[in-house]
């Protein structure tokens, strides 16, 4: 069969033959297939893991008529309720899709400032952007209105299915599932965590550091009254960052609390773990009991060595692991699928410009790289060790000056993110906020995940490219530029006044026109 064969160990291969649609791929040998050999192609996209990550993808791929599938080894969504924060960059990809409304309507808002190593600094007055806040969810909820919106777009959802082997060949993928069932699709992306089995399977290296220090996290009652529990925390934290007790409601609280050393994640702890550690940290174990769920997390920090390898690819946690410090993990891999998805989307559609599934990796490795030192330094300033102590009380210092504050804030919302697209004005490559337009908010004309050519000049055009692209002539929009290019992910492609010079950017991001 002509085709790279994963169900173990990829094989390696000294030569390297070039498929178009594939580009390079060192160590894995491409030659044409045999049509009479393969099924015909159920679908475009498989995607393993229907994770936050995966249904966003999945949602983002739909919008351009892309025949998904999402494979789900969870038979049913998670049972505990723990919360995560959608970062400011997060509720302006919500906003794009008309999503944001739903879904603040089961999460609650707080101030976006003290996440950086949970100093405790409020974030600096005029962040740029329309949705200047944190949204606390609960997980469940979050996976829920994703996957639900995936599926009302046309997504198929399968629970209970794991990819178990694939193969790869220059005009598809056959991935094999548990029970030997064989499913075809153009491409397979790997959203399935980080202990991702498509990644494992693929050969890409996942280079890092493993756990120093593991924590205890969970949602249980506790048996004595909150003052209690709040003079012995707010005593408790000045060396122990990793330590709280907070009130979740319905007399049930959040507790985290150092471990007593590394161990096998894949076992979760027991009440009792819990009760030990609070003592020997507190004195006390609070009386908890009946608890809703236990884990732990670890600090372990990796990151894959490529986010491709020919009609394969990876996605958030099982592209990049590191400390949830800052609140970071699912908000990486939901801009991730949103980078992603029109990109892939283009490529299958066959209006794809020859090398911009490339940009995927070539913008969101970077990101990645960045958000895993981030949460290594916000680690060593959780250390009760004098020293990292002492770096912290210097940075608790450093954010009074509103420079440093508003970088930080800016790494950990996301919102500080400038892709490199060559010389140009500072916007070039970056987000643009959601500004008033006379059709309303810009984000409003956004919902179809397609381009927008917003002119102030009210001279230009889109030409050819109208089927991938909408334009918005608007003397009055608030911009400091004449007109700008949006990519579908709200990542400003261009900034001018020249038709040639929009045409060239249009091809170089959208293909060739039509006609």
């Amino acid at each position: 069969m002509h085709s790279q064969q994963v169900t173990a160990e990829p094989p390696s291969n000294d030569r390297v033959e070039r498929d178009s649609t594939v580009g390079d791929v060192p160590g894995v040998r491409w030659s044409p297939a045999s049509g009479a050999d393969r099924a015909p192609f159920i679908f475009d996209v498989i995607i393993a893991g229907c994770g936050p990550t995966g249904a966003m993808l999945a949602a983002e791929l739909r919008l351009h008529d892309v025949r998904v599938l999402v494979l789900e080894k969870r038979t049913q969504a998670a049972s505990f309720v723990r919360i995560v924060g959608l970062h400011i960059r997060s509720l302006e990809l919500m906003a794009m899709r008309g999503l944001l409304d739903r879904i603040l309507q089961h999460g609650r808002q707080r101030p976006a400032g003290g996440f950086f190593a949970a100093i405790p600094k409020p974030a600096p007055k005029g962040l740029d952007s329309a949705y200047a806040y944190l949204l606390g969810i609960p997980q469940p909820v979050i996976e829920r209105l994703l996957e639900e919106h995936a599926i009302e777009l046309g997504a198929q959802v399968r629970r209970g299915c794991a990819v178990a082997g694939f193969e790869q060949d220059d005009e598809g993928v056959t991935v094999e599932l548990a029970d030997g069932e064989q499913l075809r699709s153009r491409y397979l992306v790997g959203c399935d965590g980080g202990r991702s089995t498509v990644r494992k399977l693929l050969g890409v290296g996942f280079p890092g550091e493993p756990s120093r220090t593991e924590t205890l996290m969970g949602e249980m009652e506790v048996g004595v009254p909150q003052e209690e529990i709040a003079a012995k925390v707010s005593e408790i934290r000045q060396p122990y960052q990793r330590f709280w007790l907070q009130p979740f409601g319905e007399g049930v609280h959040s507790v985290v609390v150092p471990a007593a050393g590394v161990s096998d994640r894949a076992k979760p702890p027991t009440l009792e773990d819990f009760k030990q550690q609070l003592r020997a940290i507190a004195g006390t174990d609070f009386g908890v009991h009946s608890p809703r769920w236990m884990s732990r997390f670890g600090d372990a920090t990796r990151l894959a060595e490529r986010y491709r390898v020919g009609r394969v690819l990876l996605a958030g946690d099982a592209a990049h692991i590191h400390p949830p410090i800052g609140g970071q993990g699912l908000n990486l891999g939901v801009q991730d699928a949103f980078n992603l998805g029109w990109k892939l989307a283009a490529q299958v559609r066959g209006w794809a410009p020859e090398t911009l599934l490339d940009t995927y990796q070539a913008e969101r490795h970077p990101v990645a790289e960045d958000v895993l030192d981030n949460t290594r330094a916000q680690t060593e300033l959780l250390s009760p060790e004098p020293g990292p102590q002492a770096v912290r009380r210097l940075l608790t210092e450093l954010m009074d000056f509103d420079e440093v504050n508003r970088l930080l804030i800016e790494k950990i919302t996301a919102i500080g993110i400038r892709y490199d697209f060559g010389e140009g004005p500072d916007l070039l490559g970056r987000r643009l906020r959601d500004i008033d337009v006379k059709q309303g908010h810009l984000y409003g004309l956004l919902h179809r995940g397609r381009g927008l050519l917003l002119d102030r000049t009210e001279r230009l055009t889109v030409g050819g490219w109208s089927d991938q692209v909408d334009y918005l002539a608007d003397p009055t929009a608030v911009l400091d530029v004449p007109c700008v290019l949006l990519r579908p992910d709200g990542h400003v492609a261009w900034i001018g006044d020249e038709q040639q010079d929009l045409d060239d950017h249009l091809s170089r991001w959208f293909g060739k026109p039509a006609g």
